[in-house]
């Protein structure tokens, strides 16, 4: 009996991407100026980077880089627990722990680490355990719980009473319910008090990502669970990047000093990767503090996107219903979707599609997201080249 060939299995399963157009490519961004990239010596500008308050390329946390670089080097040379946590890696917990009012907080190498990790220690190995999670959850999300080897239960997209017949269908199970803060795909935000009330009352932990929501959404910034109102005794697990809104790399969880104790013992994500450099750490903590202190970066953002979707509206262009700096723009056919990305390329914009399997089959989209680093005439100049745009796409 002839063994199958993995590699062969995974070169056809890329043929067949490739022939239903949905093959996806890097390419390398040869200069970053603010919003605009240079690709293939154009100068385009950029509308699809997460670096939503303009923080990536901010004198601040380059000085800090530089300066931590000068004194410590570059890499941390080891694990957090062996010799790799240096003082900026424990300066930035606690100023994460601070901000989101939680009593600690524990760094991760990536978002993707840290969902994996959380939900391995607090669900792996226990009989008959559950995660419910919205059907629209980053696949980080969705990974941890498999990976954990617990029982995925997904609910319609920001549907609380899809939930909560998930939970009831399990009522004695140990049960975690896990969900995007702000949905990557989508911008939606999710209905986060609705939430943690139904775990409350279904004895239930509420974990959030909120990779989206952090440095955009609460006061000063501290994301979509403080928007909701919420603190640690009713979202006891929170998860954020440091990659997106903050312009650096890496995650945190952040929560009670019992939780984060038990993360440093049992999640693997963290306790057998290499700590992150210092010197991102140091600035990662710039950036914390000049989200926290520049509520003028929210405002501006906050008033981009309400001149974005006012000009959209008046295009009568298909946006989805969202509030963040997230604003796709569905057209369904993930062919018309790769047109459109191509045509506003040509005329200077770099505006990614979205294709299968990233969002379901059907609604494939321009996922536009806005910065800080905008200006007014670079979003106006968006919606000109979108009103050309539009009409060829929806004619594919």
């Amino acid at each position: 009996m002839t063994r199958p060939d993995l590699l062969a299995r995974l070169a056809v399963q890329t043929a067949e991407r490739a022939r239903a157009a949905l093959l996806r490519r890097t390419r390398s961004v040869e200069h970053a100026e603010g919003p605009w990239l240079e690709i293939d010596g154009r100068r385009l500008l950029g509308f699809c980077s997460n670096d939503y308050l303009g923080l990536a390329q901010h004198p601040q946390l380059i000085a800090a880089f530089k300066r931590v670089a000068d004194d410590e080097g570059v890499g941390s040379t080891a694990a957090h627990l062996v010799c790799g946590h240096r003082r900026e890696h424990a300066k930035l917990e606690e100023a994460l722990a601070d901000w989101t009012g939680r009593e600690r907080a524990l760094l991760f190498s990536t978002g993707y680490a840290a969902n994996l990790g959380v939900q391995q220690a607090l669900l792996g190995g226990v009989d008959g355990a559950i995660c419910v999670q919205d059907k629209l959850n980053h696949a980080s999300l969705i990974d941890g719980c498999r990976l954990a080897g617990a029982e995925l239960k997904r609910y319609p997209h920001a549907d609380p009473a899809g939930a909560a017949r998930q939970l009831a269908s399990r009522a004695s199970a140990p049960a975690l319910l896990a969900t995007d803060g702000v949905f990557s795909m989508d911008g939606d935000v999710a209905p986060l008090a609705t939430l943690a009330a139904l775990a409350a009352r279904e004895g239930a932990t509420l974990m959030v990502d909120d990779a989206h929501g952090l440095g955009v959404l609460g006061e000063q910034g501290a994301g979509s669970v403080a928007a909701a109102g919420l603190g640690e005794t009713e979202a006891p697990v929170l998860m954020a990047t440091l990659g997106k809104a903050l312009g650096c790399a890496g995650a945190f969880v952040a929560g009670s000093a019992a939780l984060i104790e038990g993360l440093t013992q049992f999640a693997r994500p963290h306790v057998y990767s290499t700590a992150m450099p210092p010197a991102l750490a140091a600035a990662a903590l710039a950036a914390v503090r000049l989200a926290r202190e520049e509520d003028w970066r929210r405002e501006k953002l906050a008033a981009l996107v309400a001149r974005f979707r006012h000009g959209a509206a008046e295009l009568g262009l298909p946006l989805m219903d969202s509030p963040t700096a997230i604003q796709p723009l569905l057209l369904g056919d993930a062919g018309a979707a790769l047109a459109a990305s191509q045509a506003l390329e040509a005329q200077g914009l770099l505006v990614t599609a979205i294709r299968p399997p990233t969002v379901p089959s059907g609604q494939a989209r321009l996922r536009i997201t806005l910065s800080a680093a905008h200006e007014e005439n670079h979003v106006d100049r968006l919606l000109e080249a979108l009103g050309r745009v539009r009409p060829a796409a929806a004619g594919r």
